[in-house]
């Protein structure tokens, strides 16, 4: 006997809260979580983080060429404010709105970023769709109570919680940030390998990508 105990994987609280006031947007991704190259499609969810002194709250968005996360916001509240700063993290992290949408953007819809989420009240607030619109991002949302509809944006936070929540004890707020960004930005889009993206980490798989185009 060696003594050895499995990790306890606590299950995933559910934030969707509807507006349902609000403005519903099209799923325009039918569950295809793929793309062809990057930007044309985003993902984004929000989860909470325990930690003995309060909760902390990540927002997300990943784009699904090579699952690299581009924007991470933490705050306190799981909010529009917290949704709108993951978004614009995402936007900056590829250049600016031309950059991800190409010139035309403003002209031709088709050209602009799809985000698709849940249909919580966080997407659908007025900040925030107010804010996609001045980026060029077309929304998009599953159903609800449906989580295969943002299945790419699930298995984000189930590697979270098995790789980063399941063996650490928050102090607080800010030690969870620290913990939690380092995971995000250093091991997972620059280590952790995807099987989406031939088995290399996102950093690595589009950097393959372009200089495959540039040879």
């Amino acid at each position: 006997h060696q003594g050895l105990i499995a990790r306890q994987i606590k299950r995933r609280n559910g934030l969707t809260k509807q507006d349902k006031t609000a403005p519903k947007f099209p799923d325009l991704l039918r569950r295809d979580f793929t793309a062809e190259r990057a930007n044309p499609r985003w993902v984004g969810d929000m989860t909470e983080i325990p930690t003995a002194g309060g909760k902390l709250y990540l927002a997300t968005a990943i784009d699904l060429y090579s699952r690299r996360l581009l924007g991470a916001a933490t705050g306190l509240h799981p909010d529009a404010d917290l949704a709108c700063s993951a978004i614009t993290m995402a936007v900056a992290a590829r250049g600016g709105v031309d950059a991800v949408n190409g010139p035309n953007w403003r002209e031709d819809e088709s050209q602009r970023v799809i985000f698709h989420t849940d249909r919580g009240s966080t997407y659908t607030a007025k900040s925030f769709t107010g804010l996609c619109r001045t980026l060029g991002v077309r929304q998009s949302m599953g159903r609800v109570g449906s989580c295969f509809d943002n299945a790419a944006a699930e298995a984000f936070f189930s590697s979270l919680e098995w790789e980063v929540l399941s063996r650490h004890r928050f102090a607080d707020t800010r030690h969870a940030q620290a913990v939690v960004l380092e995971w995000c930005y250093g091991f997972y889009n620059h280590t952790r390998r995807h099987s989406s993206a031939g088995m290399m980490a996102p950093i690595t798989y589009e950097t393959t990508a372009l200089n495959r185009e540039a040879a």
